[in-house]
């Protein structure tokens, strides 16, 4: 959804203006929970917004990798040169990351394995918490047999 080309784009920088906007605290607040509710596609969203959080977005971050750094950033050529095992874990209906990006740094690894969380969006490790567990155990067996 940064990605000029995506058709969230657009509605992503109106939120982004509106949550630089000094005024309007209402509406920085509800443009906010937009911005979340595009990145959890789960039917967990009540549970997670029951629980408390700042409501705060690390603005300056998101509009640098949005505007300065996503434009000229391509890491697939650099892939082919990591020689460490990689697990890939995305959501398959990630708004932010969708799916086929991460099957595409998958393919271009040369050791590593594709997660797929089919109830999720860009939150997996929430939306898919016991999944997302047995992933990490699995990557700590995988870690430890290396290293051995």
């Amino acid at each position: 959804m940064y990605c000029p080309k995506s058709p969230l784009n657009h509605k992503l920088k109106e939120i982004f203006a509106v949550l630089k906007s000094p005024k309007k605290k209402d509406m920085r607040t509800k443009n906010g929970l937009i911005c979340l509710y595009i990145m959890l596609k789960s039917v967990r969203n009540k549970e997670y917004f029951s629980k408390p959080s700042s409501g705060k977005v690390v603005q300056r971050r998101l509009d640098y990798f949005s505007f300065c750094d996503l434009p000229k950033y391509d890491i697939l050529t650099e892939l082919t040169k990591v020689k460490v095992p990689i697990f890939v874990y995305c959501g398959r209906y990630d708004a932010q990351c969708p799916l086929y990006f991460s099957e595409e740094i998958n393919e271009n690894l040369i050791e590593s394995k594709l997660y797929i969380y089919e109830r999720s969006n860009h939150l997996p490790f929430l939306e898919g918490k016991e999944q997302f567990i047995e992933m990490v155990s699995d990557f700590k067996k995988l870690v430890l047999n290396v290293t051995n």
